[in-house]
């Protein structure tokens, strides 16, 4: 994968953190490695029991949209990718395409049935279903996405 990448480290308001920050080229072929990589990043903030996979998808749908709406897979364009995760579990992305953006509230909804047989359209709403908070920027040209922290107590409840 041609991309590049740092890692860093804070504190913030809820707990410290470790952030990957990633520029990716717009090519469809370098999303699973890299989602391969988040994983693996991710895995070491968040219990096994939870649900990375549902960040794994969003992550996968905001790149898609990056690259193939927002860059249009123009070589020239590049796709920056920001993940953040507290020592308590939380997960941020932010991705920003270099794209002309879109409106998000005009995007069709993909469960009107007018809608259901399209072959795209169901990224931002997989988004919104999948994490705890998804909004948009600078008219759709970047996404944020935040999981919550790990509820560990509740993991402990369901074990015990």
């Amino acid at each position: 994968m041609n991309s590049s990448h740092t890692f860093t480290g804070g504190t913030s308001a809820s707990a410290p953190y470790v952030e990957l920050r990633q520029t990716l080229p717009s090519r469809v072929e370098v999303i699973s490695p890299f989602v391969d990589q988040f994983a693996r990043f991710v895995a070491k903030f968040r219990n096994a029991e939870t649900s990375e996979e549902t960040v794994e998808i969003a992550l996968r749908e905001a790149l898609a949209n990056a690259i193939v709406h927002g860059n249009r897979e123009d070589p020239s364009k590049r796709v920056f990718v920001t993940c953040r995760c507290t020592t308590d579990g939380e997960v941020s992305i932010t991705v920003q395409d270099e794209g002309q953006g879109f409106e998000a509230d005009e995007v069709p909804d993909p469960t009107a049935s007018d809608n259901r047989l399209r072959p795209s359209g169901r990224g931002i709403y997989l988004m919104k279903a999948l994490m705890d908070d998804v909004h948009f920027e600078r008219h759709g040209t970047v996404v944020h996405m935040r999981k919550n922290a790990v509820d560990r107590s509740a993991i402990d409840r369901r074990a015990g």
